[in-house]
């Protein structure tokens, strides 16, 4: 795998994390999505090659899981530190390969840090024995108690928008429970991945623990046909194939899909800062956030002074190619052929009456498409019902908050939703009305920084997900295990059945259940 142009780090191509050791197979160039510069090459695993991989990780597991859970967390905690010293190449990396603004990368690695300080700090008491207490004539003289054991080896297969936290992120709490992990980046952007996967070796992570397979659909399709468990982040299309993958082998397997996540603005919200937060969270990394403002309804009293405040910050932002901090606020697209998506959604709606008081075409950068602001639409539209995945945002106006939540509601996506008011008890209200794995008042996606707090889809945008104590233990397999604490304890209904113990058991079950 050759480095990214712009720094001046080895050849990752010497690097053993990507299986390039063994590879004879063929190899995926990786290009900047701006001009199309060759950045580097990485191979394009087969099933041979990635079984090799899973074998190196698996046979390095027992080691890895056999260290004391604070001896795992030193381990995390040494890395975090070598990604921050390193920053400025890890940045370089994600940047040059998904062209993202400084500040999108930089909150890009201020996540993964966040999360390696918090599962080395968690680790220890989510993967404790866990007393159960159980009740009732059959609990009596029993203790119960919940044991956690890592599955094994542990895939991730990530996507191209968040290269490095929705990959190493996602590893680390599958790590921290005593699993091996090889991630599977996307083809699109696997330069970071696999310099952030070196940084753990080079700070003291063991061999083979943390692997990176590089390639295709096929390199995953392997990946999922050989490792214990996986968890994937992508489109619903390819989360579907990769969960029917997964049943026939009946292992674990956490979606994080697709989502149209509504934001609804109430006639009572702060309208300056509701505007504002349509902007960032509907245009931050260029539009290209699963739980990204995908479309918005709006108190009809309201609408037209919210768009309004809407299309002047959309017209201050300044469009660019990446560059230094501070510099450039929306850039082009990492994946080129979204950009045909956006176009298509764009299109149709003005086609179907929609106006764009904002953009409405391609460029100014390469492979880029301008901030748009759609008006005038209706659930008719593309851009109302498929996710659009880049920087448009649809803004519908409303007769009433039961109108909105109907609205929202209307979708086959339910990852996340907003709603903005002067009134916490009533957005709250609103809320809990909305068919989504996280609704926030008065902000947007910000949960997803949270790792304390779950975070997974409804209807087509997921099953299971990331952060809370689920995502460690969705890492492990569950063991319950029950003593008996004395030898002499009466064995009421055992065979042989004798008319004396079944009578004194008809006996205990009425006076526990018959009052």
């Amino acid at each position: 795998m050759g480095t990214v142009a712009t720094t001046k780090e080895p050849s990752l191509a010497s690097s053993d994390l990507t299986g390039a050791a063994t590879s004879d197979g063929g190899t995926l160039l990786v290009r900047a999505p701006r001009t199309g510069e060759v950045l580097g090459e990485v191979p394009d695993l087969d099933a041979t090659q990635v079984a090799e991989l899973v074998a190196r990780a698996r046979a390095a597991q027992p080691a890895w899981a056999g260290l004391a859970v604070d001896a795992r967390a030193e381990v995390l905690d040494r890395y975090r530190r070598l990604l921050w010293r390193r920053r400025g190449e890890v940045l370089r990396y994600l940047q040059a390969e998904s062209g993202k603004p400084y500040e999108d990368a930089l909150r890009e690695l201020g996540l993964l840090l966040d999360w390696a300080h918090h599962w080395s700090r968690v680790a220890g008491p989510l993967l404790a024995d866990e007393p159960l207490r159980t009740r009732g004539l059959m609990a009596v003289g029993r203790r119960s108690v919940r044991t956690f054991e890592p599955h094994g080896v542990v895939g991730v297969i990530g996507p191209w928008s968040f290269p490095v936290m929705l990959s190493i992120g996602d590893a680390l709490p599958a790590l921290m429970a005593g699993n091996t992990v090889v991630c599977k980046p996307s083809e699109v952007t696997p330069l970071a991945t696999a310099m952030a996967a070196e940084l753990f070796v080079a700070a003291g992570g063991p061999a083979d623990v943390l692997l990176v397979a590089t390639g295709g659909g096929r390199t995953g399709e392997a990946l999922i046909d050989h490792v214990d468990a996986v968890h994937f982040t992508g489109s619903v299309a390819t989360g579907r194939a990769v969960a029917a993958r997964a049943g026939q082998r009946l292992i674990p397997c956490a979606l994080e899909l697709g989502g149209k996540d509504p934001m609804i603005v109430l006639a009572d919200a702060d309208l300056e800062r509701a505007a504002r937060g349509a902007v960032n969270y509907g245009l931050a990394n260029g539009g290209q956030i699963c739980m990204a403002v995908e479309r918005v309804y709006v108190e009809r009293e309201v609408y037209e002074r919210f768009v309004d405040l809407v299309v002047q910050q959309v017209r201050s932002l300044r469009v660019g190619p990446s560059g230094g901090p501070g510099t450039v606020d929306v850039t082009g697209m990492i994946h080129p052929p979204q950009v045909d998506i956006v176009d298509a959604h764009v299109r149709d709606a003005v086609e179907r009456g929609a106006r764009a008081l904002t953009g409405g075409r391609r460029g100014p950068v390469a492979a880029g498409y301008e901030p748009t602001v759609l008006v005038d639409v209706d659930h008719s539209m593309r851009c109302m019902r498929e996710e659009t995945f880049g920087p448009v945002i649809p803004i519908m106006a409303v007769r009433d908050a039961d109108e909105a939540v109907g609205r929202a509601n209307d979708s086959e996506y339910g990852l996340t939703a907003s709603v903005w008011t002067d009134d916490p008890a009533r957005g709250k209200a609103v809320a809990r009305q909305l068919e989504a794995g996280t609704v926030t008042v008065n902000d947007a996606m910000m949960h997803s920084a949270l790792p304390e707090l779950p975070m997974g889809g409804w209807k087509t945008s997921g099953l299971g997900g990331r952060g809370g104590a689920e995502a460690m233990r969705w890492a492990c397999r569950q063991r319950i295990v029950q003593v008996l604490r004395t030898t002499g304890h009466p064995d009421l209904g055992w065979l042989p059945y004798r008319p004396r113990s079944s009578r004194t058991l008809e006996r205990l079950f009425g006076l526990l259940y018959g009052r």
